[in-house]
């Protein structure tokens, strides 16, 4: 008889140690997975933030397999199946009218990091202390958390932080020769930390007095996550710039740099042999296409997960889920996976929740049982 494959062994061996991970997902369907025993999970990773169709939207695999069946790859020589369609849809959605397809979220950032300095002119960034914008070295410039980015340091762009919601800071180290800075609208890999009432409004004002780009990095809070297709659509503010992944493409590799009118690249200036190719860009057609139906109901599901949750006092946009949890973080998160739901220890001790938008009330409803459990 074949011994099973030691899959774990062969990684331990083989597979560069970056990853803690003790679960092996084999199939999806909607906000369930099931792991290679056959246990099922309420999933409320979703790819940390990227499957908000939930796994295997009959739509999106229809889109990826018909264009897989007649192309799958030319490079951006030519012009791209499905490419002009999909900018389009973006531009009407976000308001954003420039668009350049990238294949991540950290190639959107550097996308971004370029952009800003070529349309300045300027060398140098401000952005936020816990912020999280990549691990590529020009994200990773922008990137606040010391462990991750201090061991590679000297890195460029220059880049300054300032305490994230504080204003007064922000307008002490931005002035003439700040190229931008970089936001998120709610930080996500920091546990969800949503930002203090008029913060936004007040980095687009700092950023208009000096001359200075403001670059939203919208990767994890947009695409509907927060209710809207932006997170910054909630507050009217605008970007100069924006930065989208993760639930762009129902887990298919993808990512987007957006930019206002005037802002953008020239003829050599970037490129990418793979971005927005052909099968990217029909699976985020058809994601777009899913998500609008189901973006009016995403508020509706947060507030069941704050009303479930709030013994906690949760921090809740849309279906962007924060608790504070300390040092019981990885207990909580081994409990909640032992009774089959997945949720994910953020930074700093904060649980994040970050379930498909099409998770069901009573997925809901048993994820909330089983956290309030975990919680004593």
């Amino acid at each position: 008889m074949k011994e099973a494959f030691d899959y774990r062994a062969v990684e331990s061996q083989h597979y560069m140690p970056v990853f803690s991970r003790t679960i092996k997902l084999v199939r999806g369907e909607g906000a369930k997975v099931w792991d290679d025993t056959g246990k099922q999970y309420i999933d409320c990773v979703a790819g940390i933030a990227v499957c908000s169709t939930g796994h295997c939207h009959p739509e999106v695999v229809k889109a990826i397999c018909d264009q897989c069946r007649t192309l799958i790859h030319c490079s951006n020589l030519y012009y791209v199946p499905h490419q002009s369609e999909l900018v389009e849809r973006l531009a009407s959605l976000t308001g954003m009218p420039r668009i350049f397809l990238t294949n991540s979220g950290t190639e959107a950032m550097e996308a971004a990091l370029k952009l800003a300095r070529i349309t300045t002119g300027r060398k140098r960034f401000v952005a936020f202390t816990h912020g999280f914008h990549g691990r590529t070295m020009g994200a990773l410039a922008v990137t606040h958390k010391p462990p991750i980015r201090e061991p590679f340091d000297p890195l460029q762009p220059e880049c300054a932080f300032v305490e994230y919601g504080d204003l007064k800071g922000l307008r002490k180290v931005v002035n003439r020769e700040t190229a931008g800075v970089v936001v998120e609208p709610i930080q996500g890999e920091a546990g969800v930390i949503i930002p203090p009432d008029g913060f936004l409004e007040g980095v687009r004002e700092c950023c208009d007095r000096n001359g200075t780009l403001m670059i939203a990095d919208e990767i994890q809070t947009g695409m509907g996550r927060t209710g809207r297709w932006l997170t910054l659509q909630h507050t009217g503010v605008e970007a100069d710039i924006v930065t989208l992944a993760k639930g762009i493409a129902s887990g298919f590799p993808m990512g987007a740099l957006l930019s206002r009118e005037g802002i953008t690249f020239k003829k050599g200036e970037h490129g990418s042999t793979f971005g927005g190719g052909p099968v990217a860009c029909a699976a985020a057609l058809a994601t777009l296409q899913v998500i609008e139906r189901i973006l009016p109901d995403v508020e509706r599901k947060g507030a069941l997960f704050r009303k479930g949750l709030a013994d906690h006092n949760p921090r809740v946009m849309g279906l962007m889920i924060g608790l504070a949890a300390g040092d019981r973080c990885p207990t909580i998160q081994a409990y909640c996976a032992d009774k089959g739901v997945l949720i994910n220890c953020a930074a700093d001790g904060n649980l994040r929740l970050v379930p498909p938008l099409v998770i069901s009330d009573e997925e809901i409803r048993k994820a909330v049982e089983v956290l309030n459990e975990a919680f004593g």
